[in-house]
């Protein structure tokens, strides 16, 4: 008799839990996404935000780095220079002034990995054709071919924007110190002091000339990369 009470008892019972739930199971549903969204909020602003590795020569591949330059650890930058655009203008270290930039090297007569660069390069001044604090800078390593009115038709043919896309020309040991001793992008020739292989790296530097990052210039996935990593700069101010 006892154990038919206590049966009906705890029928009644469980029947009542779920009225009480099925009525406030809104309430509950409406609470539960309400505590999930304010632990993803609590947690977004305690989350560091990313920041982009500073590299150093010695961060780099000795190969890609002159010899005077490989203990380096700290406080690198990119050099002062003086090289001349597609449109004759001389350029500076000062065009690029608290500005930042994506930095490769490249000749016009190349038919292997330079066509891909170029067309990569392209594709990152599409995104970033509106954006004044964001520039591209194209140093050629053949300048006694590469002249002003080469570079200028070559720029013509590949939809170069003035002023958003610099192609420059100069000095060849000029160029070729900036490649090995500032952008760290170059293996010297064992055979000549004067001449150098140019690597597919685009580098990223930011307003305070420092690298950033390097990229396969010839990778379609280096390159999204590289468009996040100039949203992040963005967004460190720098």
């Amino acid at each position: 008799m006892e154990t038919a009470i206590s049966g009906a008892y705890l029928c009644s019972y469980f029947q009542k839990m779920l009225k009480f739930f099925a009525k406030y199971k809104t309430l509950a549903l409406v609470m539960s996404i309400l505590s999930v969204i304010i632990i993803s909020a609590i947690y977004n602003a305690l989350a560091p935000e990313p920041q982009l590795r500073i590299y150093q020569p010695n961060d780099v591949a000795p190969e890609l780095v002159d010899t005077t330059l490989q203990h380096v650890k700290k406080y690198h930058q990119i050099a002062d220079f003086s090289l001349v655009n597609q449109l004759g203008d001389t350029i500076t270290q000062k065009t690029f002034e608290g500005r930042i930039y994506v930095a490769d090297f490249f000749f016009t007569t190349c038919a292997t990995i330079c066509p891909i660069m170029t067309q990569h390069m392209g594709e990152i001044q599409k995104n970033i054709k509106n954006d004044p604090d964001i520039l591209l800078l194209s140093h050629t390593v053949t300048p006694e071919i590469d002249t002003v009115a080469q570079l200028q038709r070559y720029a013509q043919k590949k939809g170069v924007i003035p002023g958003k896309w610099h192609l420059v020309t100069g000095d060849k040991k000029e160029i070729y110190d900036l490649a090995r001793k500032s952008y760290l992008v170059a293996k010297d020739q064992p055979y000549s002091p004067y001449d150098l292989v140019h690597t597919e790296n685009f580098v990223l530097i930011d307003t305070q000339r420092r690298i950033r990052g390097f990229y396969d210039g010839t990778d379609p996935e280096a390159i999204a990369s590289l468009l996040e990593d100039i949203s992040i700069l963005k967004k460190e101010g720098q």
